[in-house]
């Protein structure tokens, strides 16, 4: 059973959405430490996290950078502040993906669903890619280069397998959107810039320089 943590101090939306939930047969469980979001995550161990910003002692923020420092889980914030700088800043975070309040329930389990199958199945063996002595493991979402393994989020392994998928072509904006929502109906387009800034700022940092070169008006290529 796959199960979904609830970090929301409305008490009346948290059991709203967690009885929805149930009705799909999730194993949920909502927050009641608000001062220990991060160690009751670890203590429960969910699939996904919904995660409101506006919290009691610490926002969504903080709790998402805490759990980024020891688990990759998905993390969707559930939130009334839905401008551009509050979305941007979510996925500055590690945040997956973005729902304003107030959201239609049926909306939010079909994104849930989505993300959960974009996330876990990975089941099928996947190749290895290689480019300037960097390795992706397609399958495990590592990638290694001279020895030493750089972390990358969920959003910044697709978009770097979507590019080394197609190495030496253009792939446009468009089909990166598509590959990390499925949908470009409701993906603001400075996520996407905002992911791409953040992975080549650490391959970068590994020493891979301009590994992702842009083409304005186009996309980006892997040469």
């Amino acid at each position: 059973m796959q199960k979904i943590f609830i970090v929301e101090d409305d008490r009346g939306i948290a059991e709203a959405v967690a009885s929805q939930a149930e009705r799909w047969a999730f194993d949920v469980r909502i927050a009641s430490d608000f001062r220990d979001v991060a160690g009751e995550v670890a203590q429960f161990q969910p699939h996904i996290v919904l995660m409101d910003i506006g919290l009691p002692f610490f926002s969504g923020y903080y709790w998402c950078s805490e759990i980024r420092k020891t688990s990759r889980v998905p993390i969707i914030f559930l939130s009334s502040a839905a401008d551009n700088m509050n979305i941007v800043m979510a996925m500055n975070m590690g945040g997956d993906d973005f729902i304003a309040k107030p959201f239609d329930m049926s909306v939010l389990m079909a994104k849930i669903q989505a993300l959960l199958r974009r996330t876990y199945d990975f089941a099928q063996p996947s190749p290895l890619l290689a480019h300037r002595g960097a390795v992706l493991d397609a399958g495990s979402g590592a990638l290694k280069y001279e020895g030493k393994t750089i972390d990358l989020t969920r959003n910044e392994f697709r978009i770097l397998l979507a590019l080394m998928e197609k190495r030496g072509n253009v792939v446009s904006r468009e089909k990166l959107m598509e590959r990390l929502w499925e949908t470009d109906s409701f993906v603001d387009e400075n996520t996407l810039t905002v992911n791409v800034n953040r992975l080549r700022k650490k391959l970068d940092a590994a020493g891979l320089t301009g590994f992702i070169a842009t083409r304005f008006g186009v996309g980006y290529i892997i040469e």
